[in-house]
Protein backbone atom coordinates (compact mmCIF):
# COMPACT_ATOMS: atom_id res chain seq x y z
CA UNK A 1 0.00 0.00 0.00
CA UNK A 2 1.27 3.82 -0.97
CA UNK A 3 -0.16 6.30 1.35
CA UNK A 4 0.78 9.09 -1.36
CA UNK A 5 -1.26 11.73 -2.38
CA UNK A 6 -1.37 13.87 -5.75
CA UNK A 7 -0.17 17.66 -5.10
CA UNK A 8 -2.98 19.51 -6.45
CA UNK A 9 -2.65 20.81 -9.72
CA UNK A 10 -2.87 24.67 -11.05
CA UNK A 11 -6.47 25.93 -11.70
CA UNK A 12 -8.15 23.38 -9.51
CA UNK A 13 -11.43 24.31 -9.10
CA UNK A 14 -13.12 24.62 -5.32
CA UNK A 15 -15.48 22.24 -6.23
CA UNK A 16 -12.75 19.64 -7.20
CA UNK A 17 -11.62 19.81 -4.11
CA UNK A 18 -14.27 19.46 -2.66
CA UNK A 19 -15.53 16.16 -3.88
CA UNK A 20 -12.16 14.78 -3.43
CA UNK A 21 -12.89 14.78 0.43
CA UNK A 22 -14.88 11.99 1.59
CA UNK A 23 -17.53 13.20 4.85
CA UNK A 24 -17.87 11.51 7.90
CA UNK A 25 -21.89 11.46 7.77
CA UNK A 26 -21.71 7.43 6.42
CA UNK A 27 -19.50 6.56 9.49
CA UNK A 28 -20.55 8.67 11.41
CA UNK A 29 -24.35 7.85 10.78
CA UNK A 30 -24.77 4.48 11.59
CA UNK A 31 -23.21 4.87 14.95
CA UNK A 32 -24.53 8.25 16.41
CA UNK A 33 -28.01 6.99 14.89
CA UNK A 34 -27.75 3.12 15.50
CA UNK A 35 -31.10 3.23 17.88
CA UNK A 36 -33.36 4.98 15.37
CA UNK A 37 -32.34 2.22 13.27
CA UNK A 38 -33.22 -0.33 15.13
CA UNK A 39 -36.38 0.89 15.82
CA UNK A 40 -37.20 1.60 12.64
CA UNK A 41 -36.15 -2.43 11.89
CA UNK A 42 -33.24 -1.26 9.69
CA UNK A 43 -30.77 -2.72 12.30
CA UNK A 44 -27.99 -4.33 10.75
CA UNK A 45 -30.00 -3.24 7.50
CA UNK A 46 -27.98 -0.08 7.65
CA UNK A 47 -24.98 -1.48 6.27
CA UNK A 48 -25.65 -2.71 2.99
CA UNK A 49 -27.70 0.84 2.80
CA UNK A 50 -24.47 3.03 4.04
CA UNK A 51 -22.35 0.79 2.00
CA UNK A 52 -23.71 2.27 -1.53
CA UNK A 53 -23.18 5.77 -1.03
CA UNK A 54 -19.44 5.38 0.53
CA UNK A 55 -18.64 3.25 -2.64
CA UNK A 56 -20.02 5.93 -4.86
CA UNK A 57 -17.71 8.65 -2.79
CA UNK A 58 -14.91 6.35 -2.72
CA UNK A 59 -15.11 6.32 -6.39
CA UNK A 60 -15.47 9.52 -6.96
CA UNK A 61 -12.58 10.21 -5.03
CA UNK A 62 -10.58 7.98 -7.53
CA UNK A 63 -11.72 9.64 -10.43
CA UNK A 64 -10.85 13.55 -9.05
CA UNK A 65 -7.40 12.06 -8.78
CA UNK A 66 -6.74 10.89 -5.17
CA UNK A 67 -5.66 7.45 -4.45
CA UNK A 68 -8.13 5.46 -2.62
CA UNK A 69 -5.86 3.12 -0.42
CA UNK A 70 -6.34 -0.88 0.89
CA UNK A 71 -5.79 -1.89 4.07
CA UNK A 72 -1.99 -3.43 4.75
CA UNK A 73 -3.16 -7.54 4.25
CA UNK A 74 -6.01 -6.77 2.21
CA UNK A 75 -5.06 -9.82 -0.02
CA UNK A 76 -6.11 -11.69 2.97
CA UNK A 77 -9.18 -10.70 2.77
CA UNK A 78 -9.57 -10.60 -0.99
CA UNK A 79 -8.65 -14.32 -0.47
CA UNK A 80 -11.53 -14.86 1.65
CA UNK A 81 -13.99 -13.17 -0.38
CA UNK A 82 -13.35 -15.53 -3.35
CA UNK A 83 -13.55 -18.15 -1.09
CA UNK A 84 -17.05 -17.45 -0.18
CA UNK A 85 -18.09 -16.62 -3.77
CA UNK A 86 -16.21 -20.09 -5.01
CA UNK A 87 -18.17 -22.14 -2.13
CA UNK A 88 -21.49 -21.34 -3.73
CA UNK A 89 -21.08 -23.88 -5.92
CA UNK A 90 -21.35 -25.90 -3.30
CA UNK A 91 -24.80 -25.30 -2.04
CA UNK A 92 -26.38 -28.06 -3.49
CA UNK A 93 -24.38 -30.86 -1.73
CA UNK A 94 -26.06 -32.22 1.26
CA UNK A 95 -23.13 -33.27 3.58
CA UNK A 96 -24.44 -36.71 5.67
CA UNK A 97 -26.66 -36.03 8.53
CA UNK A 98 -28.11 -32.73 7.37
CA UNK A 99 -31.58 -31.85 6.19
CA UNK A 100 -32.02 -32.07 2.59
CA UNK A 101 -32.34 -28.86 0.24
CA UNK A 102 -32.19 -27.88 -3.26
CA UNK A 103 -29.51 -24.65 -3.59
CA UNK A 104 -32.08 -22.41 -4.82
CA UNK A 105 -33.49 -22.90 -1.29
CA UNK A 106 -30.43 -21.88 0.63
CA UNK A 107 -29.52 -18.71 -1.81
CA UNK A 108 -31.38 -16.13 0.36
CA UNK A 109 -29.23 -16.74 3.39
CA UNK A 110 -26.10 -16.80 1.19
CA UNK A 111 -26.67 -13.78 -0.55
CA UNK A 112 -27.79 -12.05 2.62
CA UNK A 113 -24.21 -13.10 4.49
CA UNK A 114 -22.27 -12.60 1.20
CA UNK A 115 -23.71 -8.82 0.92
CA UNK A 116 -22.80 -7.94 4.56
CA UNK A 117 -19.32 -9.32 4.04
CA UNK A 118 -18.91 -6.75 1.13
CA UNK A 119 -21.03 -4.12 2.71
CA UNK A 120 -18.54 -4.05 5.90
CA UNK A 121 -15.43 -4.40 3.37
CA UNK A 122 -16.33 -1.03 1.90
CA UNK A 123 -17.04 0.31 5.52
CA UNK A 124 -13.50 -0.73 6.48
CA UNK A 125 -11.98 0.51 3.04
CA UNK A 126 -13.88 3.74 3.80
CA UNK A 127 -13.17 4.51 7.74
CA UNK A 128 -9.54 3.90 6.47
CA UNK A 129 -9.54 6.60 3.77
CA UNK A 130 -10.96 9.35 6.27
CA UNK A 131 -8.24 11.65 7.54
CA UNK A 132 -8.22 14.01 10.89
CA UNK A 133 -10.20 16.82 9.27
CA UNK A 134 -12.57 14.74 7.42
CA UNK A 135 -13.32 12.02 10.83
CA UNK A 136 -10.99 12.22 13.30
CA UNK A 137 -9.71 8.87 15.60
CA UNK A 138 -10.59 10.93 18.40
CA UNK A 139 -14.46 11.31 17.31
CA UNK A 140 -14.17 7.87 16.22
CA UNK A 141 -13.08 6.61 19.61
CA UNK A 142 -16.17 8.62 20.92
CA UNK A 143 -18.35 7.12 18.57
CA UNK A 144 -17.31 3.57 19.54
CA UNK A 145 -17.62 4.45 23.15
CA UNK A 146 -21.23 5.98 22.57
CA UNK A 147 -22.01 2.45 21.84
CA UNK A 148 -21.05 0.50 24.26
CA UNK A 149 -22.87 2.79 26.49
CA UNK A 150 -25.70 2.02 24.07
CA UNK A 151 -25.05 -1.82 24.45
CA UNK A 152 -25.30 -1.24 28.37
CA UNK A 153 -28.32 0.40 28.00
CA UNK A 154 -29.53 -2.03 26.00
CA UNK A 155 -28.71 -4.80 28.47
CA UNK A 156 -30.17 -2.77 31.29
CA UNK A 157 -33.39 -2.90 29.26
CA UNK A 158 -33.20 -6.57 28.30
CA UNK A 159 -32.71 -7.46 32.21
CA UNK A 160 -36.06 -5.02 33.50
CA UNK A 161 -38.34 -5.28 30.48
CA UNK A 162 -37.88 -8.59 29.08
CA UNK A 163 -40.61 -9.03 26.79
CA UNK A 164 -40.39 -5.20 25.76
CA UNK A 165 -40.94 -5.80 21.85
CA UNK A 166 -42.65 -3.78 19.11
CA UNK A 167 -43.70 -4.13 15.75
CA UNK A 168 -41.51 -1.43 13.32
CA UNK A 169 -42.16 0.50 10.48
CA UNK A 170 -40.37 -1.59 8.08
CA UNK A 171 -41.99 -4.80 9.41
CA UNK A 172 -45.24 -3.35 8.74
CA UNK A 173 -44.32 -2.80 5.63
CA UNK A 174 -43.37 -5.93 4.64
CA UNK A 175 -46.49 -8.27 3.25
CA UNK A 176 -47.65 -10.84 6.04
CA UNK A 177 -46.00 -13.91 4.24
CA UNK A 178 -42.62 -12.17 4.53
CA UNK A 179 -42.42 -10.85 7.77
CA UNK A 180 -43.92 -13.93 9.53
CA UNK A 181 -40.98 -15.95 8.18
CA UNK A 182 -38.38 -16.03 11.13
CA UNK A 183 -34.98 -14.92 9.79
CA UNK A 184 -36.67 -11.81 8.54
CA UNK A 185 -38.13 -11.12 11.81
CA UNK A 186 -34.89 -11.33 13.04
CA UNK A 187 -33.69 -8.44 10.90
CA UNK A 188 -36.50 -6.41 11.05
CA UNK A 189 -38.38 -6.67 14.54
CA UNK A 190 -37.03 -5.03 17.99
CA UNK A 191 -37.25 -6.79 21.18
CA UNK A 192 -35.29 -6.14 24.30
CA UNK A 193 -33.86 -9.98 25.41
CA UNK A 194 -34.16 -13.39 24.28
CA UNK A 195 -35.98 -15.42 26.89
CA UNK A 196 -34.40 -18.97 27.82
CA UNK A 197 -34.23 -21.34 30.57
CA UNK A 198 -30.47 -22.00 31.44
CA UNK A 199 -30.62 -22.13 34.79
CA UNK A 200 -33.65 -23.27 36.77
CA UNK A 201 -36.72 -20.95 34.99
CA UNK A 202 -37.29 -18.89 32.07
CA UNK A 203 -34.89 -15.34 32.57
CA UNK A 204 -34.00 -12.90 29.94
CA UNK A 205 -30.93 -12.46 28.53
CA UNK A 206 -30.23 -9.20 27.11
CA UNK A 207 -30.01 -8.67 23.27
CA UNK A 208 -31.07 -5.25 22.63
CA UNK A 209 -29.83 -3.21 20.10
CA UNK A 210 -28.16 -6.40 18.81
CA UNK A 211 -30.65 -9.40 17.98
CA UNK A 212 -29.13 -11.73 20.04
CA UNK A 213 -27.47 -12.21 23.42
CA UNK A 214 -24.56 -14.03 21.91
CA UNK A 215 -24.20 -10.56 19.83
CA UNK A 216 -24.50 -8.69 22.41
CA UNK A 217 -22.03 -10.05 24.56
CA UNK A 218 -19.40 -10.22 21.57
CA UNK A 219 -20.27 -6.38 21.23
CA UNK A 220 -19.74 -6.01 24.33
CA UNK A 221 -15.71 -7.34 24.48
CA UNK A 222 -15.42 -4.97 21.52
CA UNK A 223 -16.34 -2.27 22.56
CA UNK A 224 -15.45 -1.94 26.03
CA UNK A 225 -11.76 -0.80 25.80
CA UNK A 226 -13.19 2.49 23.79
CA UNK A 227 -14.88 3.27 26.93
CA UNK A 228 -11.84 3.23 28.37
CA UNK A 229 -9.35 5.06 25.92
CA UNK A 230 -12.25 7.96 25.81
CA UNK A 231 -11.78 8.41 29.29
CA UNK A 232 -8.27 8.00 28.96
CA UNK A 233 -7.85 11.04 26.57
CA UNK A 234 -10.55 13.18 28.64
CA UNK A 235 -9.13 16.02 30.26
CA UNK A 236 -12.29 16.52 32.55
CA UNK A 237 -12.70 14.55 35.75
CA UNK A 238 -16.18 14.39 35.78
CA UNK A 239 -16.40 12.77 32.46
CA UNK A 240 -13.34 9.72 33.68
CA UNK A 241 -16.26 9.33 36.93
CA UNK A 242 -18.95 8.58 34.41
CA UNK A 243 -16.96 6.31 32.80
CA UNK A 244 -15.92 4.27 35.76
CA UNK A 245 -19.86 4.58 36.67
CA UNK A 246 -20.80 3.00 33.22
CA UNK A 247 -18.38 0.18 33.42
CA UNK A 248 -19.32 -0.67 37.33
CA UNK A 249 -23.47 -0.57 35.74
CA UNK A 250 -21.95 -2.74 32.68
CA UNK A 251 -21.22 -5.28 35.40
CA UNK A 252 -24.91 -5.89 36.06
CA UNK A 253 -26.11 -7.11 32.15
CA UNK A 254 -23.15 -8.56 31.68
CA UNK A 255 -23.06 -11.43 34.77
CA UNK A 256 -27.70 -11.50 33.60
CA UNK A 257 -26.41 -12.28 30.28
CA UNK A 258 -25.62 -15.75 31.43
CA UNK A 259 -22.93 -15.20 29.06
CA UNK A 260 -19.72 -17.36 29.86
CA UNK A 261 -17.94 -16.19 26.17
CA UNK A 262 -18.47 -12.65 27.17
CA UNK A 263 -17.02 -13.38 30.61
CA UNK A 264 -14.28 -15.39 29.13
CA UNK A 265 -13.89 -12.26 26.48
CA UNK A 266 -13.58 -9.93 29.22
CA UNK A 267 -11.01 -11.94 31.34
CA UNK A 268 -8.68 -12.15 27.91
CA UNK A 269 -9.19 -8.44 26.98
CA UNK A 270 -7.73 -7.20 30.63
CA UNK A 271 -5.08 -9.68 30.32
CA UNK A 272 -3.97 -9.03 26.73
CA UNK A 273 -4.25 -5.32 28.23
CA UNK A 274 -2.01 -6.10 30.96
CA UNK A 275 0.70 -7.89 29.11
CA UNK A 276 1.14 -4.92 26.42
CA UNK A 277 1.25 -2.22 28.99
CA UNK A 278 4.10 -4.60 31.21
CA UNK A 279 5.95 -4.73 28.12
CA UNK A 280 5.61 -1.31 27.49
CA UNK A 281 7.77 -0.62 31.14
CA UNK A 282 4.02 0.63 32.83
CA UNK A 283 4.36 -1.64 35.97
CA UNK A 284 2.01 0.15 37.39
CA UNK A 285 -0.88 -2.05 35.83
CA UNK A 286 0.06 -4.75 37.79
CA UNK A 287 -1.04 -2.59 41.07
CA UNK A 288 -4.15 -1.85 39.55
CA UNK A 289 -5.35 -5.38 38.48
CA UNK A 290 -5.35 -6.75 42.29
CA UNK A 291 -7.20 -3.44 43.18
CA UNK A 292 -9.84 -4.35 39.70
CA UNK A 293 -10.06 -8.27 40.78
CA UNK A 294 -10.69 -7.83 44.45
CA UNK A 295 -13.56 -5.29 43.67
CA UNK A 296 -15.23 -7.59 41.28
CA UNK A 297 -15.09 -10.37 43.87
CA UNK A 298 -16.85 -8.32 46.50
CA UNK A 299 -19.54 -7.02 43.78
CA UNK A 300 -20.01 -10.98 43.36
CA UNK A 301 -19.88 -11.95 46.94
CA UNK A 302 -22.13 -8.89 48.47
CA UNK A 303 -25.22 -9.24 45.60
CA UNK A 304 -27.26 -11.36 44.16
CA UNK A 305 -24.51 -11.46 40.81
CA UNK A 306 -22.78 -14.47 42.36
CA UNK A 307 -25.60 -16.85 42.80
CA UNK A 308 -26.16 -15.58 39.00
CA UNK A 309 -22.44 -16.70 38.03
CA UNK A 310 -22.24 -19.80 40.27
CA UNK A 311 -25.70 -20.70 38.69
CA UNK A 312 -24.84 -20.79 35.14
CA UNK A 313 -21.53 -22.49 35.95
CA UNK A 314 -23.25 -25.49 37.15
CA UNK A 315 -25.81 -25.64 34.56
CA UNK A 316 -23.88 -26.12 31.05
CA UNK A 317 -27.02 -27.01 29.12
CA UNK A 318 -25.72 -26.10 25.76
CA UNK A 319 -22.75 -28.01 26.24
CA UNK A 320 -23.90 -31.22 24.40
CA UNK A 321 -25.07 -29.18 21.51
CA UNK A 322 -22.05 -26.83 20.49
CA UNK A 323 -19.59 -30.31 21.58
CA UNK A 324 -22.17 -31.89 18.98
CA UNK A 325 -22.26 -28.84 15.78
CA UNK A 326 -18.09 -28.91 16.49
CA UNK A 327 -18.36 -32.49 15.76
CA UNK A 328 -20.82 -32.30 12.34
CA UNK A 329 -18.38 -29.01 11.40
CA UNK A 330 -15.47 -31.06 11.20
CA UNK A 331 -17.19 -34.04 9.78
CA UNK A 332 -17.99 -31.76 7.34
CA UNK A 333 -15.09 -29.95 6.44
CA UNK A 334 -13.17 -32.81 6.27
CA UNK A 335 -15.89 -34.02 3.28
CA UNK A 336 -14.91 -30.74 1.76
CA UNK A 337 -12.02 -29.68 3.16
CA UNK A 338 -10.99 -26.59 0.35
CA UNK A 339 -14.13 -24.74 -0.52
CA UNK A 340 -16.35 -26.37 1.96
CA UNK A 341 -20.05 -26.16 1.35
CA UNK A 342 -21.11 -22.81 0.72
CA UNK A 343 -23.24 -21.88 3.47
CA UNK A 344 -24.64 -23.59 6.74
CA UNK A 345 -26.69 -26.98 7.09
CA UNK A 346 -29.53 -28.15 9.50
CA UNK A 347 -28.92 -30.87 11.31
CA UNK A 348 -31.33 -34.24 10.82
CA UNK A 349 -32.84 -34.42 14.03
CA UNK A 350 -30.98 -33.66 17.49
CA UNK A 351 -27.55 -34.65 19.19
CA UNK A 352 -29.46 -37.73 20.48
CA UNK A 353 -31.72 -39.19 17.87
CA UNK A 354 -32.44 -37.81 14.17
CA UNK A 355 -36.43 -38.42 15.05
CA UNK A 356 -35.95 -35.49 17.11
CA UNK A 357 -36.44 -32.08 15.61
CA UNK A 358 -37.90 -28.51 16.10
CA UNK A 359 -41.28 -28.18 16.32
CA UNK A 360 -43.83 -25.51 18.02
CA UNK A 361 -43.79 -26.36 21.47
CA UNK A 362 -39.72 -27.12 21.58
CA UNK A 363 -38.30 -24.60 18.84
CA UNK A 364 -34.32 -26.21 20.33
CA UNK A 365 -35.06 -29.90 20.15
CA UNK A 366 -33.21 -30.62 16.89
CA UNK A 367 -32.34 -29.71 13.50
CA UNK A 368 -28.98 -27.36 14.65
CA UNK A 369 -27.25 -25.34 12.74
CA UNK A 370 -24.17 -26.53 11.64
CA UNK A 371 -21.98 -23.65 11.70
CA UNK A 372 -23.99 -21.32 13.82
CA UNK A 373 -22.40 -22.11 17.11
CA UNK A 374 -19.04 -20.05 15.88
CA UNK A 375 -17.53 -18.23 13.38
CA UNK A 376 -14.18 -20.74 13.59
CA UNK A 377 -16.87 -23.53 12.42
CA UNK A 378 -18.51 -21.47 9.81
CA UNK A 379 -15.82 -20.36 7.95
CA UNK A 380 -14.46 -24.33 8.39
CA UNK A 381 -17.93 -25.67 6.62
CA UNK A 382 -19.38 -23.33 4.51
CA UNK A 383 -15.82 -21.99 3.12
CA UNK A 384 -13.19 -25.03 3.59
CA UNK A 385 -9.43 -24.22 4.46
CA UNK A 386 -9.21 -21.54 1.71
CA UNK A 387 -11.90 -19.30 3.32
CA UNK A 388 -10.80 -19.94 6.88
CA UNK A 389 -7.15 -19.20 6.25
CA UNK A 390 -8.22 -15.71 4.41
CA UNK A 391 -10.75 -14.81 6.95
CA UNK A 392 -7.98 -15.45 10.15
CA UNK A 393 -5.36 -14.14 7.87
CA UNK A 394 -6.26 -10.83 7.27
CA UNK A 395 -7.30 -10.48 11.28
CA UNK A 396 -3.78 -12.33 11.93
CA UNK A 397 -1.73 -9.92 9.70
CA UNK A 398 -3.15 -6.88 11.29
CA UNK A 399 -2.32 -7.67 14.66
CA UNK A 400 1.32 -8.43 13.78
CA UNK A 401 1.83 -5.81 10.94
CA UNK A 402 0.42 -2.88 13.73
CA UNK A 403 2.29 -5.17 17.23
CA UNK A 404 4.63 -2.04 17.76
CA UNK A 405 1.44 0.62 18.05
CA UNK A 406 1.94 1.02 22.04
CA UNK A 407 -0.95 4.12 21.61
CA UNK A 408 -4.37 3.64 23.30
CA UNK A 409 -5.84 3.33 20.17
CA UNK A 410 -3.47 1.02 19.20
CA UNK A 411 -3.79 -1.01 22.39
CA UNK A 412 -7.53 -0.97 22.67
CA UNK A 413 -7.86 -1.75 18.83
CA UNK A 414 -5.32 -4.38 18.75
CA UNK A 415 -7.17 -6.20 22.18
CA UNK A 416 -10.53 -6.03 20.38
CA UNK A 417 -9.87 -8.47 17.31
CA UNK A 418 -7.77 -10.44 20.01
CA UNK A 419 -11.40 -11.24 21.62
CA UNK A 420 -12.52 -11.71 18.56
CA UNK A 421 -10.07 -14.54 18.02
CA UNK A 422 -11.44 -16.00 21.32
CA UNK A 423 -15.25 -15.23 20.27
CA UNK A 424 -14.94 -17.19 17.28
CA UNK A 425 -14.99 -20.29 19.41
CA UNK A 426 -18.54 -19.82 19.93
CA UNK A 427 -19.97 -16.67 18.44
CA UNK A 428 -20.34 -15.82 15.13
CA UNK A 429 -19.21 -12.66 13.80
CA UNK A 430 -21.97 -11.14 11.22
CA UNK A 431 -23.11 -8.18 11.10
CA UNK A 432 -21.89 -5.69 13.81
CA UNK A 433 -19.23 -7.81 15.29
CA UNK A 434 -17.28 -7.76 11.95
CA UNK A 435 -18.18 -4.14 11.80
CA UNK A 436 -16.52 -3.17 15.06
CA UNK A 437 -13.75 -5.65 14.48
CA UNK A 438 -13.27 -3.82 10.48
CA UNK A 439 -13.79 0.08 12.56
CA UNK A 440 -10.88 -1.40 15.14
CA UNK A 441 -8.73 -2.40 11.77
CA UNK A 442 -9.41 0.97 10.20
CA UNK A 443 -8.32 2.87 13.39
CA UNK A 444 -5.03 0.50 13.77
CA UNK A 445 -4.09 1.47 10.14
CA UNK A 446 -4.67 5.52 10.67
CA UNK A 447 -2.54 5.31 13.36
CA UNK A 448 0.09 3.93 10.84
CA UNK A 449 -0.44 6.29 8.02
CA UNK A 450 -0.17 9.08 10.61
CA UNK A 451 3.02 7.66 12.56
CA UNK A 452 1.31 7.97 16.00
CA UNK A 453 1.83 4.53 16.97
CA UNK A 454 3.52 5.40 20.60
Amino acid sequence: MTAVTAPALAGTTTRTTRNRSLPAWPVAGILLLYPLWWALGLGVLIFPLMAVPMLVLLLRRRSAGRPVLLPPGFAWWLVFLAAAVVSIAALGVDPPGTVAEHARERLLAVGYKLAMYLSLTVLLIYAGNLTEAELSRRRMVRLLAGMFVLTVAGGLLGMVAGDFEFTSPVEWLLPGSVRNKGFVRSLVHPYAAQIMDLVGGEKPRPAAPWGYTNTWGNNFCLLVPWLLVAAWWSRGAGRKLLAVLCLAVAVVPAVASLNRGLWIGVGLLVAYVAFRYVLAGRLWILLLLPLLGTALALALALTPLGDTVSARMDNGKSNGVRSFLIEKALDGFSGSPVIGYGGTRNTLGGRNSITVGESAGCERCGNFTVGGNGQLWQLLYAHGAAGTAGYLGFLGYGLWRFRRDRSPVGVAASGAIVTSFSAMLWYNSLVTPLAFMFLAYALLWRNWIEGKTS
